[in-house]
C-alpha cells in the first residue's frame, strides 16, 4: 500500500443519500450535502475526484457538484445502491503490484462492528463496485476492517487499533497475529504498531471504536503527527498522553525510532453532545496538497501551519468539517485515494 502522499490518479468519495447522515430536517440534510460537496471541490482543485451516488440522489449530487464549482478537474459521478456515505471505509484500499499493477484490497464491511444504527446491504458490495470501476485487481479479504483503522507508511508499517482489528463485533476469536498476517498479505506490511485504543467520544453510540484516522497518521516515513489534547479537562489528555509514549518508543519496518509530532487539537472542548473528537489528523493529503478539517476554532490557522511544516512544499485547503464529525467523521472518512501506477 503506497503511502497517502505518493501520487494519486483520483480520489473516490460516496454521497449522501438517506438515514442519520441527512438528518431529520431538509436543513440537515443540505448541511450534509453542502459539506461533502466543499469537501469534493476542494479535491478537485489538485485531482480529478468520482463520487459514488445512489440512484435516488443523483440529481440531487449534480446539482451540488455543479461545473460551476468544480476546481482544476472534474468530479464524475457513478451510479450503485448505497446505504451510507464514507467511502473511506466502505470501498477498497488501493495497493500497487511488484509489477505496478493496481491492485484494491476488498475487505469485509460489517457497520463498524454490527452497529445496531448501522445498515451495510449495499455498503458491503461498494470495495468491489469500486475496485472494478477503477480497473483493479480485487483482493478478497475475511478480514472485517475499514481504511480509517488504518495508516501506512509505504514502506511496511502500519499503525492499528487493538478495539477495532481485534473488535469482537468485527473480527471475533482473531488475535495479533493473524490480523498481522492478513495485513501482511493484502498491503504488503511487514511490521504493525498497536495503538491501545482512539479518541474517547469514538466509543459513543456512533462511533467506529477506535480509528486511528483521527489519532495518528505518517507524514513522511519514520514521522508521526499525533492528535494532542492538551487541556487535562479532556479524557483525551490522557489518552494523547499514553499514545505519544508507545509511539516514541516504537520502531518502524526499516528499524528507525518514530519521530512524533504534536498536532494541536482545538481549543473547543465540548458540543451539544459532550467532549468532542474534533480532529486537524483527519485530513487527505492530495497531488501537491492537504485538505483539512478546519471548526471555525481558535486553533485552526496554527495547527494548519503544522500540517504546512509536515508536508513541506504542498498547500494545505481548510475545509469546515463541524457537519462531519457531528455525523460521526471526517474529511479523511469520506474520501480513499487511488494511487497512480
Amino acid at each position: 500500500m503506497p503511502p497517502e502522499w505518493a501520487p494519486h490518479e483520483r480520489t473516490w468519495m460516496a454521497w449522501p443519500s438517506s438515514g442519520y447522515t441527512l438528518g431529520d430536517t431538509e436543513a440537515d440534510a443540505d448541511e450534509a450535502r453542502a459539506t461533502w460537496a466543499d469537501v469534493a471541490l476542494a479535491v478537485s482543485r489538485f485531482e480529478p475526484v468520482t463520487v459514488v451516488v445512489d440512484p435516488s440522489a443523483v440529481d440531487v449530487a449534480r446539482h451540488w457538484l455543479d461545473e460551476g464549482r468544480h476546481g482544476r478537474y472534474r468530479v464524475d459521478l457513478l451510479e450503485a445502491p448505497l446505504d451510507d456515505a464514507w467511502m473511506r471505509d466502505i470501498g477498497p484500499t488501493f495497493v500497487v503490484g511488484e509489477d505496478g499493477a493496481l491492485g484494491a484490497v476488498d475487505w469485509v464491511f460489517n457497520g463498524w462492528g454490527a452497529q445496531e444504527w448501522a445498515t451495510w446491504e449495499h455498503d458491503a458490495r461498494v470495495g468491489t463496485f469500486v475496485a472494478g470501476r477503477a480497473g483493479a485487481e480485487r483482493i478478497g479479504s475475511e478480514l472485517v476492517n475499514e481504511g480509517g483503522g488504518i495508516h501506512v507508511d509505504g514502506e511496511g508499517t502500519v499503525l492499528l487499533t487493538e478495539t477495532v482489528q481485534l473488535d469482537p463485533g468485527r473480527n471475533p476469536g482473531l488475535t495479533r497475529a493473524d490480523v498481522e498476517a492478513e495485513m501482511a498479505r493484502t498491503i504488503g506490511a511487514t511490521h504493525c504498531i498497536w495503538l491501545p485504543r482512539g479518541l474517547t467520544r469514538d466509543y459513543d453510540e456512533f462511533g467506529t471504536r477506535g480509528h486511528v484516522d483521527i489519532v495518528a497518521t505518517f507524514c513522511a516515513p519514520g514521522t508521526v503527527l499525533l492528535h494532542w489534547q492538551a487541556d487535562p479537562a479532556h479524557p483525551d489528555h490522557a489518552v494523547c498522553v499514553e499514545l505519544e509514549g508507545l509511539l516514541a518508543s516504537a520502531t518502524d519496518a526499516a528499524g528507525r525510532t518514530l519521530e512524533v509530532v504534536r498536532v494541536p487539537a482545538p481549543k473547543t472542548l465540548e458540543d451539544d453532545e459532550g467532549w468532542v473528537d474534533w480532529s486537524y489528523i483527519n485530513h487527505l493529503v492530495v497531488n501537491e496538497g492537504v485538505v483539512a478539517c478546519t471548526y471555525d476554532d481558535p486553533q485552526d490557522a496554527d495547527s494548519l501551519a503544522v500540517l504546512e511544516r509536515a508536508y513541506d512544499g504542498r498547500e494545505v485547503v481548510g475545509v469546515d468539517a463541524r457537519p462531519l464529525f457531528a455525523r460521526g467523521g471526517g474529511i479523511h472518512c469520506i474520501t480513499q485515494q487511488q494511487p497512480r501506477t
